[in-house]
């Protein structure tokens, strides 16, 4: 299973095999600090969130189930 990147200002993610530029589940692992605040009640609430770190794992399409057809394209208009 090959890394795929996160997709940019300019590019965007498409399935090879289905055609897909849509609809794709995303598995990745994040590393954060967060700020959280409890009610009286106890309730908690996260008010501050920084992420320190994040992989990908991987990129699923939703239409056909391929995880190892996604790549990135450019973005229409993106003047790539």
């Amino acid at each position: 299973m090959t890394t795929v990147p996160m997709p940019t200002a300019t590019t965007r993610w498409r399935c090879t095999l289905c055609g897909n530029l849509t609809r794709f589940d995303v598995t990745r692992s994040s590393k954060v600090v967060e700020y959280v605040h409890l009610d009286l009640a106890g309730e908690p609430k996260v008010e501050e969130r920084e992420v320190v770190s994040e992989t990908i794992e991987s990129v699923r399409c939703r239409w056909c189930n391929a995880v190892d057809q996604i790549e990135l394209v450019d973005r229409p208009g993106s003047g790539s």
